[in-house]
């Protein structure tokens, strides 16, 4: 069985909407872009490193057209390794209306997204979930994640889409690596699932800090 993991960006309020544009996702949100200004050579090493070994994506609607627009185009350019991959690797999409599939590689998801998603993980080692906020309610609310790599931007935003935006369900999880900041702030957290469900404990209690779960 392989990993499912979800590649996210989001402020320190945790608002993810449109890290990348103000075209990406712009209802009722003024910060489209936020991410850019914030952009530095560390970050993006660690965004080139994330995905190696990625043999599939698994996009909701809004960020695969934006990327079947952008990505075909971008081979021989600044961001030439990634543009191979993408339109290399097959391409999943959770939508309930009829994409335009004509980015080589790209499948639509049948209407069960949970069975759907749980026979890509049997099919694939790597897949990654890249934007996406509305699928990834739906794989948080299912549990259906392995990995979740998470880069914290030193700003608050106030409004917008959250990542963890109702799907969150309890969870354990537990650092893969000590967090690491780059030059602009920006605090790169990478997660794996643990087992069992949050534990809880009184403060109040001499051993307090003992945890029971």
């Amino acid at each position: 069985m392989g990993l499912i993991h979800i590649e996210m960006f989001a402020t320190l309020d945790l608002v993810g909407q449109a890290p990348g544009g103000p075209e990406e996702d712009p209802e009722g949100f003024a910060f489209g872009g936020w991410q850019a200004p914030l952009m530095d050579d560390v970050s993006g090493a660690q965004v080139y490193a994330a995905y190696e070994g990625t043999d599939a994506l698994l996009l909701g609607r809004r960020t695969y057209d934006i990327f079947a627009a952008y990505w075909p185009h971008q081979e021989g350019g600044q961001d030439n390794e990634i543009a191979e991959l993408f339109n290399r690797v097959p391409k999943y999409v959770a939508s309930r209306g009829t994409p335009d599939l004509s980015w080589a590689g790209s499948k639509q998801l049948g209407p069960d997204l949970a069975d759907a998603v749980r026979e890509i993980r049997d099919r694939h080692e790597h897949i990654k979930v890249v934007g996406s906020l509305n699928l990834v309610q739906t794989l948080l609310r299912e549990r259906l994640f392995d990995r979740l790599d998470l880069w914290v931007h030193p700003i608050l935003l106030g409004s917008g889409k959250k990542v963890f935006d109702g799907g969150a369900v309890p969870t354990n999880v537990t650092l893969l690596e000590p967090p690491a900041a780059g030059p602009s702030g920006t605090v790169y957290l990478r997660y794996g699932v643990a087992d069992g469900t949050p534990g809880t404990g009184d403060m109040s209690e001499p051993d307090r800090g003992v945890v029971r779960g």
